[in-house]
């Protein structure tokens, strides 16, 4: 259990640290790679880059998910956090837009898509992995670690790495040099990944079914037919705004406390820190929270706390300046855990919602789709932002219509504890819209 779980949680914390990498040296690499007249039409541009290896996602949940269902957990997640050190270390070999023209955008854009699909592949094997590998009591406690501790340890990771790199190349030595040994960082990710993953085992729910004469896994265009829409449509709904709170705070604070609030490389390094280490504790605790009161109450509660929270954080946070560094750790790790709470029972939601023989591609195929739209709200805010002054205003109102989607997916989703237990199979037992409610376990066996 713990080394399933473990496997799962730095798995996806490696593979997050590539994607965070492009958020810490977005205001470097802008220049280099997408030279524009504005401060806030490079960063957009370089959050466009983001954005589409975020699109790219849910192709790799569908490849790769396929490739989880049919051949085993375990050897989709070798494959794929393999293939995410490569291509995230080859960004930082590539030329300039100075020394090759346009054709430096086009590559460095090429990798994000390929580096998007191979991400998206991850997550098919590592949010299945661990809650199917752990017995009913744990499955929320787990979930939140490998969202929450694959988010945390990913951010802290960056983080660290960072201070480390603008120490060895300070000033004009980072814009030359230190943003490539950033991205040259993802292959070492990659080789310890793979060191661990040698002491873990294949997931005994995907065994079981495996075993099972006619075990061939269920098509991705299942999860069009009609018992199962609506399952699909509510799923999406509240991952998206899930996704939209993590990369409107986690993953834009680094570009906030850089532009908004002026924070020089070094104190803004050790703020990303303590505030990347809250995530952990809070996505264990909400996540066992939904294995004791359930998956949904949890979900509502703590969108109705973040549709008033989040915005007027973002607006305190606004008129600070790089001297109140106590006042903004304060209000970024209150952003940073009430943000991240929100999708920390979200994997374990996405297993139960569907069966074995589906779980991989149904689980990376909502996680990255509603990651993907959510991620794209931060390339919406820079460009919905004419000036630097105007980020704090966009970005509070896109957080509450974000929440506000988290919500509406929240209100219209049944209980879903203790469907997973009840199909270990891969049956379609939990496929109705009514079905996962009436699986739910008492509060006395959580």
């Amino acid at each position: 259990m713990v080394t399933a779980g473990s496997a799962s949680t730095v798995g996806f914390a490696f593979d997050l640290f590539d994607l965070f990498i492009l958020l810490y040296v977005a205001s470097t690499i802008g220049p280099l790679f997408f030279p524009a007249e504005s401060a806030t039409l490079q960063l957009a541009a370089t959050y466009a880059s983001f954005g589409v290896s975020l699109v790219m996602r849910p192709l790799g949940g569908a490849v790769f998910g396929r490739y989880a269902d049919r051949l085993g957990r375990r050897r989709s997640m070798i494959v794929t956090i393999t293939g995410v050190g490569l291509a995230t270390a080859l960004m930082g070999a590539l030329p300039t837009y100075d020394t090759v023209g346009v054709l430096a955008p086009l590559l460095f854009v090429v990798l994000r898509l390929v580096q998007g699909l191979l991400v998206g592949g991850v997550v098919a094997s590592t949010h299945t992995l661990g809650t199917e590998t752990v017995s009913q009591r744990w499955r929320g406690l787990v979930s939140g670690l490998i969202s929450g501790g694959g988010a945390g340890l990913g951010a802290v990771i960056a983080s660290l790495v960072f201070l480390a790199v603008s120490a060895a190349f300070p000033g004009p030595a980072f814009t030359e040099w230190g943003w490539r040994v950033m991205f040259f960082t993802g292959l070492a990710a990659s080789l310890i990944s793979l060191l661990l993953f040698r002491f873990i085992e294949e997931s005994p729910l995907w065994a079981q079914t495996a075993s099972r004469p006619a075990a061939e896994p269920a098509p991705a265009r299942d999860l069009w037919a009609p018992g199962r829409r609506g399952v699909l449509l509510t799923s999406l709904a509240l991952v998206i705004g899930a996704g939209a709170q993590y990369y409107l705070s986690s993953g834009f604070l680094p570009t906030f406390l850089g532009s908004v609030n002026e924070v020089p490389p070094g104190p803004r390094g050790m703020l990303l820190v303590w505030t990347s280490l809250a995530i952990l504790p809070v996505a264990l605790l909400v996540g066992h929270l939904s294995e004791r009161f359930g998956r949904r109450p949890i979900f509502l509660g703590v969108g109705v706390v973040n549709l008033v929270a989040l915005p007027l954080l973002v607006l305190a946070m606004a008129g600070l300046g790089p001297a109140d560094t106590g006042a903004l750790l304060g209000y970024g790790l209150l952003l940073t855990v009430l943000a991240n709470a929100s999708y920390a029972a979200v994997p374990i939601y996405l297993n139960e919602r569907f069966p074995t023989r589906l779980r991989a591609t149904a689980t990376a195929l909502v996680w990255n789709g509603g990651f993907a739209l959510g991620g794209l709200s931060t390339t919406f805010v820079t460009a919905a932002s004419p000036t630097v002054a105007d980020i704090p205003g966009r970005l509070a109102l896109f957080l509450a219509g974000c929440v506000a989607v988290f919500l509406i997916g929240a209100a219209l989703s049944p209980e879903t504890r203790g469907a997973l237990e009840r199909s270990p199979a891969g049956t379609d037992a939990q496929t109705g819209p009514d079905a996962p409610a009436a699986a739910a376990t008492p509060a006395s066996q959580a």
